[in-house]
């Protein structure tokens, strides 16, 4: 054993580094078919790194800033376990997966989110995240069934915004405007990401304003990668750092539900592997996730955005994470990343497959 996981297995492809430049100069491709032709395809960049930020795989562009949207979350959660709201906030495995969440908004989603505010003496109003319909369409369309307006606990991300909340309560500090880059809230987010990925806010990387207000700082794939990394396998981070990362992933993959919604990608790869495999989704076809028992991390971007871009590659990423070492589950996500088309009779039209990786 090295460390808390186990050293990559001995067959696993070590490829020459001239080899690796090759791999990594050319974009993976997720093709789209219809009939025997190819009707549309996708190009997308990957990283797969070890905690010390080796690249073990990889390909596309690796140097350029991505912003990684919700696929971070878990970073973004780093504060609410290390200052101790957690603990005196009384969160448990549900409670921390919801405040890593991206939620369809579903019923249950909604509550819990409520009870945490509750708890800090806070209510839905407090929220500075906005509001949005679920974006589950069966969700939305039951609210609007039963003529119920969505609120801002609606939100995909209200239990990551009831957390920052929470710390900030549990701390004394101001909650108006905790989604400002200057708050303390974000601050202590800011330093986290950071001290992960390695890239610093304001020292010229791109920053920008996320869907829910909060500030969100781009950084090249390798950084996430290894960032996950560290915090699954305890390596590269302090002790505390460590720890606060393994629960909050922990929480995520025995709780997939919480940090998601029912039928979506990230609860399938998760409960495809259970408490092996941690996979969180973000906008604009970003993926980002762990294999704690190989302490490995990765990152992938799908050029244009496209969300069954990401969520094809995340799963055939994983299959080629786990091709040495335990061929059974490499091939339950290789069947995975392929996605049957139908057309509105139910006929099969087509796949969404990867080309190649």
């Amino acid at each position: 054993m090295v460390g808390p996981f186990r050293p990559m297995p001995a067959g696993f492809p070590q490829p020459s580094e001239k080899a690796k430049r090759a791999d990594m100069s050319q974009d993976i491709v997720i093709e789209v078919t219809r009939g025997n032709a190819v009707e549309s395809r996708h190009r997308a960049s990957l990283a797969v790194c070890d905690p010390q930020g080796r690249v073990v795989f990889g390909a596309g562009d690796l140097e350029r800033p991505v912003f990684p949207r919700s696929a971070i979350k878990v970073f973004q959660a780093l504060p609410l376990i290390e200052t101790g709201a957690a603990d005196a906030w009384g969160f448990d495995a549900a409670d921390l997966a919801l405040s890593c969440a991206s939620h369809s908004g579903e019923e249950g989603h909604v509550a819990r989110a409520g009870r945490l505010l509750a708890r800090a003496g806070l209510g839905e109003p407090d929220l500075e995240c906005g509001c949005h319909w679920p974006f589950d369409p069966a969700v939305a369309r039951d609210l609007a069934r039963r003529g119920i307006e969505p609120t801002q606990l609606h939100n995909n991300c209200s239990g990551k915004h009831a957390g920052f909340l929470c710390t900030a309560v549990h701390l004394g500090e101001e909650t108006r405007g905790y989604v400002g880059a200057e708050h303390p809230v974000q601050r202590r987010v800011s330093a986290a990401i950071s001290d992960l990925t390695g890239a610093r806010a304001g020292e010229g990387a791109p920053e920008g304003i996320d869907g829910c207000s909060i500030p969100t700082y781009a950084a090249p794939l390798p950084g996430f990668a290894t960032g996950f990394a560290r915090l699954a396998s305890g390596l590269g981070v302090s002790a505390e750092r460590g720890r606060a990362g393994r629960r909050l992933i922990d929480a995520c993959m025995a709780e997939p539900w919480a940090m998601a919604g029912t039928g979506r990608a990230c609860v399938r790869l998760m409960e495809a592997a259970p408490g092996r495999v941690f996979a969180k989704t973000g906008a604009e076809g970003v993926f980002c996730g762990a294999v704690p028992e190989l302490g490995l991390g990765f990152a992938l971007k799908a050029e244009d955005g496209a969300t069954r871009a990401s969520e094809a590659l995340v799963a055939a990423t994983l299959s080629r994470i786990f091709r040495a070492s335990d061929g059974a589950l490499a091939e339950r996500f290789d069947a995975l990343s392929r996605t049957i088309l139908r057309n509105w009779e139910g006929t099969p039209v087509g796949e969404i497959r990867v080309a190649e990786l």
